[in-house]
C-alpha cells in the first residue's frame, strides 16, 4: 500500500464534508484550497469521503506530482466519526487513518469512560 510509506510527521486533515467520489486530483486539490483555505503542496495528507461512507480517497503531494488513494468497501462502511462539526477539516493521526482504512474506529474518536477513585 503506498499510503503505508508516509511519515507520522505529515499532517492529515480529514474532511468533515461527503465529496462527490467522480472527482479527480484537480477537483479534490481545488476544494483544498477554495474551501480548506489549506496548501494542497505541502505534503500534507487530505482524506474525503463519499456520503455512503464505502468509498474514500487521500490526496497526497509528493515531491513531483500529485498521488491519489481510493480504497472502496465491497461490504459495510468506513467509520467515519459521526461527533464531526459539519465544519471543513479535522486532524488526525497517521495511526488513526491506518485504522480508518482497515476499517476500525479511529482512536481519538473512541468515547473513554471517566473513572472516578473511590
Amino acid at each position: 500500500m503506498i499510503v503505508k510509506r508516509l511519515e507520522s510527521r505529515e499532517p492529515v486533515y480529514l474532511s468533515c464534508n461527503a465529496v462527490d467520489m467522480r472527482k479527480s486530483i484537480n477537483g479534490l486539490a481545488a476544494i483544498v484550497q477554495g474551501h480548506f483555505k489549506l496548501d494542497p503542496f505541502k505534503g500534507a495528507l487530505f482524506v474525503f469521503c463519499n456520503g455512503q461512507r464505502d468509498k474514500i480517497k487521500v490526496l497526497h503531494w509528493d515531491k513531483d506530482g500529485f498521488a491519489l488513494y481510493y480504497k472502496r468497501r465491497e461490504r459495510g462502511r468506513f467509520c467515519w466519526p459521526t461527533t464531526l462539526d459539519k465544519g471543513e477539516t479535522v486532524n488526525i493521526t497517521i495511526k488513526d487513518l491506518y485504522r480508518l482504512l482497515d476499517g476500525l474506529f479511529m482512536e481519538q474518536f473512541i468515547p473513554h469512560k471517566n473513572y472516578k477513585i473511590i
